[in-house]
């Protein structure tokens, strides 16, 4: 199985116009993050996790041909708000793209992009199938992935387990009951926004801390806004195991 990190970063540390702040006028390409989303590939099943702002971007930067399922962490905009670009792989593969999301996910869903889920349809809208997420376990093709409920401040949200990697995004709290399904994972991939304490994210100690719970083989650091810093400085301030996950950055592990 490979695993590709799409994007890394947040809204909040996305290159803003004219500014000077040292991660933004930064030459390395490690600290040009998109809005965070993953690529899962596995004899022939295509699996990407959130459909930001930045997803035909990034499809088209990873030569992403074709594309099963999207699966969706909850509705906040930087992870959902590229869904109209499915549009593409409908052409191409000539079916809907299947979308697998929690009922109120959906709901939103249904509200941000009426036109694709109108009675009466425009010529050429993206056409989806609604997968419901209830927590159990589910398959696309025969890939196996373990809803893990997690908390962004009061909201509900999803991270997933598929096979021996954990990727979890815009979360604060995971319960202990929720905890053992990443026991075991080779591969930890936790949200850290900031070092200062955030309402909903985790900060970088939090998220070191919870990798460090598990003993992975290594755990990789998502959704950084530009407020920790410099990835190279980041970098030497990490656990030997731990890494600060960039754009591009691709892994292969057994499933």
């Amino acid at each position: 199985m490979k695993f590709t990190f799409l994007g890394t970063g947040t809204s909040q540390g996305v290159p803003v116009i004219a500014c000077s702040c040292r991660v933004c006028q930064s030459a390395d390409a490690r600290d040009k993050r998109l809005r965070t989303s993953a690529l899962i590939e596995h004899e022939g099943t295509t699996i990407v996790i959130d459909a930001g702002p930045d997803f035909r971007q990034q499809m088209l930067t990873a030569n992403v041909k074709r594309l099963d399922a999207i699966l969706l962490t909850h509705e906040h905009r930087d992870h959902i708000a590229g869904l109209d670009d499915v549009r593409a792989f409908n052409w191409v593969q000539q079916k809907p793209m299947d979308i697998w999301a929690e009922q109120r996910v959906q709901e939103s869903l249904r509200k941000e992009f009426a036109y694709i889920f109108a009675e009466t349809k425009y010529p050429g809208v993206p056409e989806v199938v609604m997968n419901s997420i209830d927590g159990h376990p589910f398959e696309v093709n025969q890939l196996k992935i373990i809803p893990i409920r997690c908390f962004h401040n009061k909201l509900p949200i999803y991270g997933f387990r598929i096979g021996d990697i954990t990727y979890i995004t815009d979360a604060n709290f995971i319960s202990e009951e929720e905890k053992e399904k990443i026991v075991g994972s080779k591969y930890i991939i936790i949200n850290a926004l900031r070092r200062q304490k955030h309402m909903s994210h985790f900060c970088l100690s939090d998220a070191i801390k919870l990798i460090s719970e598990f003993s992975p083989r290594k755990g990789f650091i998502i959704h950084v806004s530009h407020q920790v810093g410099l990835y190279v400085d980041l970098l030497r301030e990490l656990p030997d195991n731990i890494n600060v996950a960039y754009d591009g950055l691709s892994f292969e592990v057994e499933y």
